[in-house]
This record gives C-alpha cells, sequence and structure tokens, in this order.
C-alpha cells in the first residue's frame, strides 16, 4: 500500500473512533490465529535458513515472531504479520519457502497470502 492509501485508510479509521481500531485489531488476531493454524495442520514443510521443519516447529517460530512485533505494535494488519514475520529470516535476510508432499517449493509470503485470500472469501461468503 503506498504512503499516501495508508495515510487515507489511517485517517478513515481515525474519523470512525477507537471501534475501528478496535474490530480491525480483532479482524487481524483471527486472520494470524487461522494462519498459524493452518500452517500448523498443514502437514507441510518449511524452510528456514536452508533447513527443513515439521508444520509444528514453523507454527511456534511464526508465533514467536508475532508476539514479539505485536508488542511492539508493528502488525497493523494481517499482511504485515505476512510481510514482517512469515516472509523471511530477519537474521539471515533468506526467504522462508513451504514444502507440501512432492510439489516443489513456494515462497511462505505467497503460500500465506494465498490461504488468507481464502479465507477472506469463504468469511465474506459467510456474512
Amino acid at each position: 500500500m503506498t504512503s499516501k492509501l495508508l495515510n487515507l485508510a489511517l485517517l478513515a479509521a481515525l474519523a470512525a473512533g477507537p471501534s475501528a481500531f478496535a474490530a480491525e485489531d480483532a479482524r487481524t488476531r483471527d486472520e494470524v490465529a487461522h494462519l498459524l493454524d493452518y500452517l500448523g495442520h498443514s502437514g507441510c514443510q518449511f524452510n528456514r535458513n536452508g533447513t527443513w521443519y515439521d508444520a509444528q516447529k514453523a507454527r511456534a517460530h511464526l508465533e514467536e515472531k508475532y508476539t514479539y512485533l505485536q508488542k511492539r505494535d508493528l502488525v497493523p494488519d494481517t499482511q504485515a504479520f505476512i510481510t514482517r514475520a512469515a516472509t523471511g529470516s530477519s537474521m539471515s535476510g533468506k526467504a522462508y519457502e513451504v514444502r507440501c508432499g512432492t510439489v516443489q517449493p513456494v515462497p511462505s509470503a505467497r503460500w500465506l497470502s494465498d490461504e488468507l485470500q481464502r479465507y477472506r472469501t469463504a468469511h465474506m461468503a459467510a456474512k
């Protein structure tokens, strides 16, 4: 999102009052929890710094990063979680990958973003 659009979104949220922030926070927490659970139950492997980890270890690692970022107010939305916590190593800068079965590995950012889109579509259809 460009800084101009981000500023407009922030102004709109401020104009709507504190309830807009609370709703966004709840939505973000719900979506991130879903993504973490989706990963944890996926049966896929997660490549971090050249080592493949099982889904549960990957979930635990991303949850630690999420908690760290939350404490610093660095997760204003779910996309920020994906970008800041689940895209790559903050230590080495190497991109994370997800491998499910014999399918070629894909960047974790794409894998999680695809699931986020499916989740949002399903949630909108249910409303």
